[in-house]
């Protein structure tokens, strides 16, 4: 466990081979790191099983793409590179997916970018852009599923930092959950946009991009304050489970 979290801290993810391609599996190993973060996408128990701690796991997620929740992740088409929760007034700090079948169709290949390495770029090219991401707070909302309706507290800057020394320690950015920017109509909202696009190029760019197959039996965790993760658009069937952590 101490070398799993040593490679999270150093590189922002890890796979953990030879899982066994189970919902019940994937959740233990995820446990065995900490709590599993209860939230609207987990399974929620029947009333009458309210008594069993080991049910009552709302964070852990088990889904298809039916759109069972009204969300990109519960759909076949391509995600571009996001982070999770970013409506949340904390996001959650590790995230684990694993694909515990993919059949009668192909695709869905899987890319992760490093944020922290990504954002050094934008400040060594533009310095004043990342300024702009790192002062500018910025809105989100998961709403569509009946009873669902999350903001953060406050709107919330790309690029947070450590208060006491000059250091990144999260990014959040997501363009499927983004609401409001917290600026002023006119130049200060156009420097934000101006901003924003020369980040997103270097997300999307494939030179900062690592793109790879998920398999059964192999977990994907990763730092979702460093992290943006995203895929390609699919075909067939894929069952996936994961949860959140920490």
């Amino acid at each position: 466990m101490a070398h799993l979290m040593m490679l999270l801290r150093v590189h922002g993810f890890c796979s953990v081979v030879h899982t066994p391609p189970t919902p019940e599996a994937t959740q233990a190993l995820l446990e065995s790191i900490g709590p599993i973060r209860n939230t609207h996408y987990g399974r929620l128990p029947p009333l009458g099983f309210l008594s069993d701690v080991r049910v009552i796991t709302g964070g852990f997620y088990d889904f298809t793409a039916d759109l069972s929740s009204k969300d990109t992740a519960y759909t076949n088409e391509s995600l571009e590179p996001h982070t999770d929760n970013t409506y949340f007034t904390e996001p959650a700090g590790l995230q684990a997916l694993h694909m515990l079948s993919h059949t009668d169709g192909s695709g869905g290949e899987s890319s992760l970018v490093d944020g922290f390495k990504a954002a050094q770029i934008l400040r060594q090219t533009d310095a004043e852009a990342y300024r702009i991401l790192s002062t500018t707070g910025v809105y989100a909302h998961a709403s569509g599923n009946d009873g669902i309706s999350i903001q953060p507290a406050a709107p919330v800057p790309t690029l947070s930092h450590d208060k006491y020394v000059d250091r990144l320690t999260q990014v959040r950015w997501n363009n499927a959950d983004r609401a409001g920017v917290a600026a002023q109509i006119g130049e200060e909202m156009e420097a934000w946009y101006r901003a924003a696009a020369k980040w997103d190029a270097i997300l999307s760019d494939p030179n900062d991009q690592y793109w790879f197959q998920l398999k059964p039996g192999t977990l994907l965790l990763f730092d979702n304050w460093r992290v943006l993760h995203g895929r390609s658009a699919f075909t067939g069937k894929r069952r996936m489970c994961g949860g959140y952590s920490r």
